[in-house]
């Protein structure tokens, strides 16, 4: 599989799809006004990606190498050219982007550094709220950014600016990315989204990080997949608590709100979980939640 992230038109992400899933994505296009792709790497990687859509019988493709001064395009009359080299790119292939004429797309010079002019206390605040978002793994690059330029507003006082924050979240974005890197095999949330994968085919819903809270969840769940048998779920103040060290604790139950049908799905959630090789605590009632423990939480960032 492509390490890659899709993005499309419909704002539809597909991460990591195999290259005949590529193409063929690649070709579909061609048949429709208003498309395009936007590739990136899983993980992110800032200011770096590739993206084309056909306009007037042609293409254009272009790419971003690090930074905006680093920003290239090209026109291609052929979709299986432009499938080639959104191919090569994603292989990263050496010289994938021989036989294009590129130029170099102008987008002014790259931003000058942006230092934060904080108190001690506020700049430990701020990094401790980016560190909190990349070490629970389910934000992205551009969402802990906005997290950031606005962690520390107080009565519409902006103490952190827009390019502050990029600045600051594509620095430890990357720490992190570096971090991972040495990460050998398949990590506790992977087990826990392979386990919640399984039920979800077996006609359970099961959402990682759904909503703010429980009565969110339970408010919102039903309307994911209403022909599930059931659901099980975990909002993200359960995950800021395995990812701090804490049991994982899962909200589940059946929709027709029996005590049957809620132990029955809970049964089914230990199974699965189990089955992933993970540590469980259930004493079997419909009113207690499953507890996952001793999980080294160490999500890989996709973003």
């Amino acid at each position: 599989m492509l390490q890659i992230a899709v993005r499309d038109q419909a704002d539809v992400v597909r991460v990591r799809m195999s290259e005949d899933e590529l193409v063929d994505t690649v070709r579909d296009m061609a048949y429709a006004s208003g498309t395009f792709v936007v590739l990136q790497r899983v993980p992110d990687l800032p200011d770096t990606y590739a993206q084309a859509c056909p306009e007037n019988g042609a293409w254009t493709v272009e790419h971003r190498a690090g930074s905006p001064a680093r920003h290239y395009g090209t026109q291609v009359e052929d979709v299986e050219q432009v499938a080639a080299l959104l191919l090569g790119w994603a292989r990263e292939d050496e010289g994938w982007d021989a036989g294009a004429a590129w130029e170099r797309i102008d987008f002014g010079p790259d931003p000058e550094p942006a230092p934060l002019e904080l108190s001690e206390q506020d700049e430990r605040t701020l990094v401790a709220e980016v560190r909190r978002l990349l070490v629970e793994g389910y934000t992205t690059l551009a969402q802990a950014a906005e997290a950031a330029e606005e962690c520390l507003v107080d009565k519409g006082v902006r103490p952190v600016t827009k390019a502050q924050a990029k600045q600051l979240v594509d620095r430890m974005w990357l720490e992190r990315v570096a971090e991972q890197r040495s990460w050998v095999g398949e990590t506790d949330p992977e087990r826990v989204a392979r386990a919640f994968a399984a039920l979800e085919s077996s006609g359970i819903t099961a959402r990682e990080n759904f909503t703010c809270c429980r009565s969110c969840g339970n408010g919102e769940i039903w309307a994911e997949n209403p022909e599930a048998r059931g659901f099980v779920y975990f909002h993200s103040q359960c995950t800021e608590g395995a990812a701090a060290g804490q049991d994982l604790w899962l909200l589940y139950g059946g929709f027709d709100d029996s005590e049957e049908t809620t132990a029955a799905v809970g049964r089914e959630v230990v199974a699965a979980l189990e089955e992933c090789g993970l540590t469980v605590r259930w004493d079997g009632s419909p009113d207690e939640a499953i507890r996952v423990t001793g999980l080294d939480w160490r999500r890989r960032l996709v973003g």
